[in-house]
């Protein structure tokens, strides 16, 4: 049986990985922070499928847990199949309100521990001439909405030249490049999307899915959807000017004012409404 080790697993896409890794029938290594959370989803899954789940409660961001990890990639008797790096989270804030020190942990996370796993599983995984890495990106690496998107960027441009150099090893690298998703990350963060319009959000069992239908047929690119394939191709070839004006991290303040908007607007019109028709409203 196939094994799968997904980092960030309690919460978003990685605990959709998890879920739909274990529906096809593989064994888990579930990675996350929060051991207590982390135990529960892994005795839920173990209720519902016929699977062995593992937990290993880490901080990505601690080189010393991080290690622990590593190591557990290059077992040679219970070999990992799939890894997928999912684990992150933004941080509300420019660049300048946010704490050095708060800039180096993110990083440490969607950065240095998804080089050093990638390391560790590639090489194994290239000795048994059999495995798949798929590492969670995004489009916003595409944009220069601040060190979340440079460090999305990195993520994707790793694996595009990881993936070259695992060709003809009979293993694969597939960055997954989602947009807007309807998970935790956005309110774990405090961030507020109201001003961003429905059609714009993804479901994570579709990006789930899709991710890994290209995983299997080891693609280098995942980008679900076809609204955000054309996002992406056009924010590749857009002039960098344009992209900076539209992207820039003053773009989450522009959300937030139309999303102010949108409420008062919404209010306004509850207000002109006869009273019958709001007392509706309240029931």
């Amino acid at each position: 049986m196939a094994r799968a080790l997904v980092t960030g697993s309690t919460s978003g896409l990685g605990l959709e990985f998890g879920w739909q890794l274990a529906g096809t029938g593989h064994d888990l290594v579930l990675v996350a922070r929060d051991e207590d959370r982390l135990r529960a989803v892994a005795e839920q899954i173990r209720d519902v499928h016929d699977v062995q789940v593992e937990v290993m409660p880490v901080d990505l961001s601690d080189r010393r847990q991080l290690e622990r990890v590593e190591i557990r990639l290059t077992d040679p008797v219970d070999p990992v199949d799939l890894l997928v790096n999912n684990a992150g989270y933004g941080l509300r804030g420019g660049f300048l309100e946010v704490g050095v020190e708060d800039h180096e942990t993110q990083l440490d996370t969607l950065m240095r521990a998804v080089l050093v796993l990638s390391h560790a599983a590639a090489r194994t995984m290239v000795q048994r001439r059999r495995g798949a890495i798929l590492n969670v990106s995004s489009l916003a690496g595409y944009t220069t909405a601040g060190p979340y998107a440079a460090s999305k960027s990195w993520v994707t441009v790793f694996t595009e030249s990881l993936a070259m150099e695992l060709k003809g090893t009979g293993v694969s690298a597939t960055a997954l490049l989602p947009g807007f998703v309807q998970t935790e990350f956005h309110e774990r963060a405090a961030m507020s999307m109201d001003g961003l319009p429905r059609i714009t959000w993804l479901k994570a069992p579709y990006v789930v899915e899709q991710a890994l239908k290209d995983t299997a047929k080891g693609a280098v690119l995942s980008i679900p959807s076809v609204k955000y394939r054309t996002a992406g191709e056009m924010s590749r070839i857009a002039p960098r000017p344009l992209v900076r004006a539209m992207t820039s991290p003053n773009w989450y303040h522009r959300l937030q004012a139309r999303s102010v908007e949108r409420s008062r607007r919404r209010a306004s019109r509850r207000n002109l409404r006869a009273p019958w028709q709001r007392e509706d409203d309240a029931t």
